[in-house]
């Protein structure tokens, strides 16, 4: 992305985490009450949008996304079990509003995803008789789904996630349908469709725990892979479900300079900070890793003492100082969820805890801490 595009949020904060800790930071003066106005020409912050949001039905958060937030990301209606739930049917109607309320607001959007391997119809990978599609089907297929969802929104989504979560941990293709039907190069063929059917689109390849040395080096191996057949990629998504203490910075540090190494851009596609112990779940961001529910890995359900909020607002300082100090290597800094009510690790790894991984509170107030320690990252 362009240093002319980096226009960056406004984020007018007030108010603080919970009524009990209001008086543990102070609003100063003298201090900017916006985000855009300290972060100025360095990245967008984004945010992930849902369904009510997205059409209006959340007004409230609505209204927060149009005022303080400039790029947007889809949480699910641009999947392909929503937009493209059964053969020659789709149902625009849900992404059509996530486009609208982007471009009507002058947001960078963000459409999410193209190719994963997860919340993708079977049928997707079938002939009518249920049996596997061959190598050439399912391309055919899958240029047509592309074609028919970029194509829509050419020149409104301004980048795409086109393949999503690709790797195993270790850093080898993860043993997808995608991968056991296509081949290696399914990944290629997405990029190639997606450029084609949107040449002006930015084109990125998204996942999680690219902060880990091997499967980072597997991602670099797309990347260069991509290149040198002169397949345009534009960035890589690192998705940053962080905790209060993994991963450390000296290794996002690392992962920033990587991927720069490789001539893209440095994104943090759905950044937010888990505050609750793991559960003895592992240390993944799979949707399909679960954990057994116990009261002892949901011990904040009345709010968040003030040591661990101060310890939050300690890690997104950090986040962000490296942010800062990397900002010409970064283009996109999203949020994945508006709120803490609205965040997924509510229900993952194990389902229903309180979790607080976000700027907003469950009531719509900011967190007053965190939004300090984000705008000091720039002294």
């Amino acid at each position: 992305m362009a240093n002319c595009f980096k226009i960056v949020v406004a984020l007018t904060f007030a108010g603080s985490i919970l009524v009990s800790c209001k008086s543990v930071v102070q609003q100063s003066e003298n201090e900017p009450r916006v985000i855009k106005t300290a972060f100025k020409d360095k990245f967008y912050i984004g945010v992930a949008v849902n369904r009510q949001q997205a059409v209006g039905k959340d007004a409230t958060g609505q209204n927060i996304i149009k005022q303080h937030f400039n790029s947007l990301s889809p949480e699910n209606d641009l999947k392909w079990e929503k937009i493209h739930p059964k053969p020659e049917v789709y149902d625009f109607t849900a992404a059509d509003a996530y486009v609208n309320f982007g471009t009507q607001n002058n947001m960078f959007t963000i459409g999410h995803t193209l190719v994963w391997h997860s919340q993708t119809p079977d049928w997707v990978f079938e002939d009518y008789k249920g049996k596997p599609l061959t190598r050439e089907a399912l391309l055919t297929r899958l240029e047509e789904h592309i074609n028919t969802v970029v194509g829509r929104y050419k020149g409104k989504i301004k980048g795409w996630d086109v393949v999503n979560e690709a790797l195993n941990e270790d850093g080898t293709l993860r043993d997808s349908k995608w991968l056991k039907i296509i081949g290696e190069d399914f990944i290629a063929k997405a990029f190639e469709f997606a450029q084609k059917a949107d040449p002006e689109a930015e084109l990125y390849y998204n996942d999680y725990n690219l902060y880990k040395a091997e499967k980072r080096a597997g991602a670099v191996r797309i990347i260069k892979s991509l290149k040198g057949k002169g397949i345009k990629i534009t960035a890589v998504g690192e998705q940053a479900h962080y905790s209060l203490a993994e991963p450390d910075i000296a290794t996002v540090e690392k992962t920033i300079i990587d991927f720069a190494a490789t001539g893209v851009a440095v994104n943090f596609t759905e950044l937010d900070i888990n505050v609750l112990p793991d559960g003895g779940a592992t240390n993944t961001a799979d949707v399909s890793n679960t954990a057994q529910y116990s009261e002892k890995y949901n011990p904040y359900v009345k709010g968040l003492p003030v040591n661990v909020i101060d310890s939050l607002a300690s890690r997104y300082g950090s986040l962000f100082r490296l942010f800062v100090k990397y900002d010409a290597s970064i283009d996109r800094i999203t949020f994945w969820g508006l709120t803490d009510g609205d965040s997924w690790l509510n229900d993952w790894p194990i389902r229903g805890r309180t979790n607080y991984p976000l700027l907003y509170n469950r009531d719509f107030t900011i967190k007053q801490p965190v939004k300090d320690a984000i705008l000091k990252s720039l002294k």
